[in-house]
């Protein structure tokens, strides 16, 4: 085998998630060649011979969706014989949780092999290429996990939120609705949030408490999983 001629058969791709006018979503690009031309599917592309795989992440992700300074935990590589039509192409897929802002909303490629890129309810994703809705199905199992001992819900929330905001995440992680009255009670109980003299401001409604997280009280709960 000459050495010297082999090239990249593995690819990256991201499941950038979000939480936006109370519902988890998560960000996809609209392929503009084949395969799968004209669908929709996780931001991906192929990996340089000559690239690393953090510069590849990033590269990627810039290039289908114009987003910069994204970080990405990888969640799993997917290997499966028929997962790619034109042969066997590995793929290591990467995760990330972002606070959405007008910045991040505003999304667009810069690569013609993207025609667009558009935040979906993670319960309500179109038809996606490739394998990617296994991708996006594990990633979210991986959550569900995590969610017991990770501080996953509040990386999706501004510094201050409220209780409504923060039990909408949880709902939108676990795919289940919660007690009202039972999620705050055991919210309080653990003791790691601080609530705040403060009250949600420029609201129609009436105007709802703010909290904060106390991280250094939440990492002591690690031993103990916070169950719902």
């Amino acid at each position: 085998m000459n050495l010297e001629v082999l090239y990249s058969n593995f690819t990256v791709d991201c499941v950038i998630l979000g939480f936006h006018e109370g519902e988890l979503k998560v960000l996809l690009a609209e392929r503009n060649e084949y395969p799968f031309k004209d669908w929709w599917a996780l931001p991906g592309f192929f990996v340089d011979n000559d690239e690393e795989m953090e510069d590849a992440v990033k590269r990627i992700l810039y290039e289908n969706t114009g987003l910069k300074d994204v970080f990405m935990d990888q969640l799993h590589s997917f290997a499966g014989l028929k997962r790619h039509p034109k042969g066997r192409i590995l793929t290591v897929a990467y995760y990330a949780l972002v606070q959405l802002d007008n910045t991040k909303l505003k999304t667009k490629p810069v690569t013609n092999y993207m025609k667009q890129a558009k935040w979906f309810p993670v319960r309500n994703v179109p038809e996606l290429a490739f394998d990617h809705k296994q991708i996006l199905d594990l990633c979210l199992e991986r959550l569900q996990r995590r969610l017991a001992y990770k501080p996953i819900a509040f990386e999706l929330l501004p510094e201050k939120f409220t209780l409504t905001q923060l039990q909408l995440v949880y709902e939108g992680i676990l795919n289940k609705p919660l007690d009202k009255r039972n999620f705050r009670k055991k919210m309080q109980n653990y003791g790691f949030l601080k609530e705040l003299d403060e009250v949600q401001t420029g609201v129609a409604y009436r105007a709802a408490r703010l909290y904060k997280l106390d991280k250094r009280k939440f990492l002591k709960h690690f031993q103990n999983t916070v169950a719902f």
